[in-house]
């Protein structure tokens, strides 16, 4: 009982500090490339709103696909292996 918590823990605490770590990365936050940053800042209004736009829009089948995996993994919890 208590090694399953301490592996719990252990994890929790692992893909904490991963989710840290992705988030506080430079390059996350798109302005690493210098090239990328030019062609998006030379866009004008109408690119910046597109390309909002596609960045909300890919965001959306990916939370999807997410959020089934994970809904089919609380819903199958209990099951017997």
């Amino acid at each position: 009982m208590k090694s399953c918590l301490t592996i719990r823990l252990a994890i929790v605490l692992v893909l904490a500090s991963l989710t840290l770590r992705v988030s506080l990365a430079p390059s996350a936050l798109a302005q690493g490339c210098a090239m990328c940053y030019q062609n998006a800042s030379a866009t004008g209004a109408q690119g910046s709103q597109a390309l909002r736009h596609g960045i909300l829009i890919l965001l959306f089948p990916t939370l999807t696909v997410f959020s089934g995996i994970f809904g089919l993994m609380y819903r199958r919890r209990n099951v017997a292996r």
